[in-house]
């Protein structure tokens, strides 16, 4: 069976299962022009896909270790993708593709430095950051840095727009809620939600999704096709990764962040209350 993915213009998007030697209109691969409520369509839908591929977990209940684990997550994925789209823009120089290459500049510069954020949100937790972050990579981020090298390294890098939706959408989704309860995490007067705030819908990652999509309406279909299915395998390994965390107990995180950090960590009255429940 292959699945393929339909929307509208109005947005609307849905998932057929085809049998492998079907034919017929849905069967072949979109070949016109775009239009930004269908591309959209096509973008969420493969996000939600992918992250739902392979079943639910139901999350354990939220606690400070694992925030702090988040952050060395979005530290990682932060800290590759600026070079990862400057790589995908000097092919598209050579490809004379000065649309695409010009996109990937203006990305690049745009991610730039927000790996920093999450440090400071480690150390504002009292945390040795880069210490951590140099010695420890989350299992769930492994496979999604090697995903982006690899579709960086390609010879035709337009995956790299696909991988960067993904995470600008999911991070679009998150309001103040869940800002607000990473601040009832911390310790009281500590600022650890920088890189949170800044990757939510507080900041800038609504305009970031519709710019997206706007330049992705205006690319060929073939283009297009790539990057609908680099969206999907993101979200994929995300939802994979995603899981693999949840998996983990606290006690268990915080053997991970002790060895990466080489001494015993203490985040405070609101871990021990949280590490004993």
């Amino acid at each position: 069976m292959t699945s393929r993915s339909f929307a509208r213009e109005t947005g609307e998007s849905w998932v057929i299962e085809l049998k492998d030697k079907e034919t017929g209109p849905f069967a072949r691969p979109m070949t016109g022009d775009g239009a930004h409520g269908s591309t959209a369509g096509l973008l969420n839908s493969a996000v939600a896909v992918g992250l739902q591929t392979g079943g639910d977990l139901k999350p354990r209940q939220a606690s400070l270790l694992r925030y702090v684990l988040d952050l060395v997550f979005s530290y990682h994925n932060a800290l590759h993708a600026p070079r990862n789209f400057r790589r995908a823009a000097k092919r598209f120089e050579e490809l004379n593709r000065a649309d695409i290459a010009a996109y990937f500049e203006t990305h690049a510069r745009e991610e730039t430095g927000h790996d920093r954020l999450a440090l400071k949100d480690l150390r504002a937790l009292g945390l040795p950051a880069e210490k951590i972050v140099a010695n420890l990579v989350p299992s769930g981020m492994k496979p999604l840095v090697e995903y982006h090298d690899q579709l960086a390294s390609s010879d035709y890098p337009i995956g790299c727009i696909g991988y960067s939706y993904c995470f600008e959408f999911t991070a679009a989704k998150k309001g103040r809620p869940e800002v607000d309860a990473v601040v009832a995490l911390c310790p009281p007067g500590v600022d650890a939600s920088r890189f949170l705030r800044t990757h939510s819908g507080l900041g800038s990652e609504a305009s970031h999704v519709d710019d997206i999509v706007h330049f992705v309406a205006g690319l060929p279909a073939p283009d297009r096709i790539e990057i609908v299915k680099a969206t999907y395998e993101t979200a994929l390994k995300l939802g994979g990764g995603m899981r693999s965390d949840a998996r983990l107990l606290d006690s268990e995180i915080l053997t991970e962040l002790e060895s990466a950090a080489g001494h015993t960590i203490n985040l405070g009255a609101n871990y021990e209350q949280l590490a004993s429940a």
